[in-house]
């Protein structure tokens, strides 16, 4: 079974091929066929490979397929082959069938829009870059995925490219993004001429033989390898691209925030874990970025008005979480977490697509109200999505994966009482705006009417993701609840456990009752602040310091400002300043002799056939003269 492991990316691949010089000849049912039936077979057979994996595991725990030799230079000889382990089996998982669930429900969302060929297209293209990421063998495949999931951001926020927002959306995430890209393939450059290889498993084995803890080109190389990370997984101080790539449909946003792109420099990071380890500057920066993030973000979703706005906030907030178990080493917590909420996130963005389609696509939380009569099904669903962001206790996949983080931080050496309390402040904040996001949605007075009700094609993904988002967290349970470890059990093959201080008896149940606690105070707040007295909030945010903070934490905390400001702004003044340097005279000396004798030429052409036929002659005597007096 393991030898079709290259048809896992393959599948999506071949949806694309077909479906992108198709374009509108096909009807739309075989284009759906097609879209959704390739990635529904990749989840298929990611489910059968994991399945043999449990049962049957390869010899120490990976398997590696090498397809053929993609370049052979001096030594250099990158492969496209793929590598399986706890990690990337759990990321293909999550990967494919997410996805699959994604294309399921876009069949349907997407029927009335103009180029559903071309969408579905661009999506299969994303799912095949992303599994192609996380299965890479080598860090050059890697990167590959890495830039194919990049273009198709690109293209997907921007479908929609008739509004000028769309395109400019599109074009701040390539832009952003690629910032960390280009710290990232330094970073590979530095690996190679360093270490002498791209092979991901060989490169960790040198690192370790070669370079100490604290070694400079250990935290120069994990340093850029971050700066990737951070584009990607848009995390400070490259997120501000994610709020604005709401721009595209919702299956998009979906797919962007819940599988795919977003978590490629969660996934980049443990997979080189290694490097990570032996630069402890650069993981500490990863722990405190992801803290900082998480209370950011959290801040700004507070007060966004787009339903779909709080969700991009929230995902950069969560993928803070995650940025924050890295960073202490807790690689596995961090791998559940990404697990988890891949399930409750892409509940809630397609639960918010059924809400904007059957409104006419309005997006504004405020103009909504009262749609659990209206929407019942996706009332339930986004309420189990939204708990499990929220994490409520003991019920949801959420709380499982945000406490272990929440855990590990406390007692791992690399972390600190103030990182386990920016967590515990955060997840108090995620509930806040979470549920702000249900009372305002769902309850209260209802301001418009949902002429649209989702079918079957809606349905089944939101249900299954429910499902997943209460499920899910059931095989990774604390102490006091059962001390249930499959997950991290099955991902420590694949990635160290976190080494953990001696704590004080009873210590870990307070922590737990602790990170209880606060979800439940965020969905209190919200409820006396958002449906029980909202004229709290109202005067609240009449305050001269509450109008202020509003208006900053509404705006991104200033950082798109900032960034015009210092970077665009002069960026654009050089290039105009330096548009007619020496450089650019020897090409301008060429296009002015090309019109000089374009001109020229164009004089020739009088319409007067006598000259027509005087020039005619006179070549046929030039050339005859030719010939005659050689």
């Amino acid at each position: 079974m393991f030898e079709l492991l290259w048809l896992i990316p393959a599948l999506p691949f071949a949806g694309f091929l077909i479906l992108a010089p198709a374009g509108s000849k096909l009807a739309r049912p075989l284009t759906a066929l097609i879209g959704v039936g390739s990635v529904g077979l990749s989840a298929a057979l990611a489910f059968a490979i994991g399945i043999g994996f449990a049962v049957s595991p390869p010899p120490g725990y990976a398997y590696s397929q090498v397809l053929w030799t993609w370049v052979s230079v001096s030594g250099f000889r990158p492969e496209i082959a793929f590598y399986l382990d706890a990690l990337s089996l759990t990321m293909i998982l999550v990967v494919a069938f997410v996805g699959f669930l994604i294309h399921l429900y876009s069949s349907e969302f997407m029927a009335d829009e103009e180029g559903y060929s071309r969408f579905f297209a661009y999506m299969n293209l994303f799912v095949g870059s992303m599994l192609t990421l996380v299965l890479a063998d080598n860090l050059l495949l890697l990167y590959l995925g890495w830039e194919g999931v990049g273009l198709c951001s690109y293209l997907l926020i921007g479908f929609w490219y008739k509004d000028p927002y769309n395109g400019y959306a599109a074009r701040k995430a390539f832009v952003v993004t690629r910032t960390g890209d280009t710290a990232f393939s330094v970073g590979l450059f530095l690996l190679f001429t360093s270490l002498g290889t791209l092979q991901i498993q060989e490169l960790m084995q040198r690192a370790v033989q070669q370079w100490g803890a604290g070694n400079g080109v250990a935290v120069a190389a994990a340093a850029l390898l971050l700066g990737g990370a951070l584009g990607k997984s848009a995390q400070l101080p490259l997120q501000t691209w994610l709020p604005d790539a709401m721009a595209g449909p919702t299956p998009v946003s979906a797919l962007i925030h819940a599988a795919t792109m977003v978590t490629a420099g969660v996934y980049l990071i443990a997979r080189t874990h290694v490097l990570f380890a032996l630069a402890p500057p650069v993981q500490a920066a990863v722990a405190i970025i992801g803290a900082a993030t998480l209370l950011l973000a959290g801040f700004s979703a507070l007060t966004q008005r787009d339903i779909k706005r709080v969700l991009a906030y929230s995902t950069i907030s969560q993928i803070g979480y995650m940025f924050l178990a890295l960073g202490v080493g807790a690689w596995s917590a961090a791998i559940f977490h990404f697990m988890t909420h891949a399930f409750f996130k892409a509940l809630l963005f397609l639960g918010a697509g059924t809400v904007i389609i059957s409104l006419h696509h309005e997006h504004d939380m405020f103009r909504m109200g009262g749609l659990r009569k209206q929407l019942p099904v996706t009332f339930w669903t986004f309420l189990i999505g939204a708990l499990s962001l929220s994490a409520l206790p003991l019920v949801t996949a959420g709380y499982y994966s945000k406490d272990l983080i929440l855990l590990e931080t406390w007692e791992s050496p690399a972390g600190s009482p103030l990182l386990w309390a920016a967590g515990v402040a955060g997840a108090l904040l995620t509930a806040l705006y979470t549920f702000r996001m249900v009372f305002l949605t769902f309850f209260g007075e209802a301001k418009g009417t949902a002429d649209r009700t989702p079918g079957i094609k809606m349905t089944i993904p939101l249900v299954v993701l429910a499902v997943l988002s209460v499920a899910g967290g059931f095989m990774e349970m604390p102490a006091s609840l059962g001390n249930v470890h499959v997950f991290t059990d099955f991902m420590h093959t694949a990635l160290p456990p976190v080494r953990s201080l001696p704590v004080l008896p009873g210590a870990d149940l307070m922590l737990e009752i602790d990170a209880a606690l606060a979800p439940l105070a965020g969905i209190i707040l919200a409820y006396i602040f958002f449906l029980y007295r909202p004229r709290y909030a109202e005067r609240l945010l009449n305050t001269t310091p509450g109008k202020l903070l509003h208006r900053f934490w509404f705006s991104g905390w200033g950082f798109d400002r900032v960034y015009d400001r210092f970077v665009v702004r002069p960026f654009l003044w050089f290039a105009g300043v330096d548009k007619d340097d020496f450089i650019d005279l020897p090409y301008s000396g060429l296009i002015r002799i090309s019109r000089m004798i374009n001109g020229a030429l164009i004089r020739t052409q009088t319409g007067r056939v006598r000259w027509y036929a005087m020039g005619i002659v006179i070549g046929a005597v030039l050339a005859l003269s030719v010939v005659v007096f050689r």
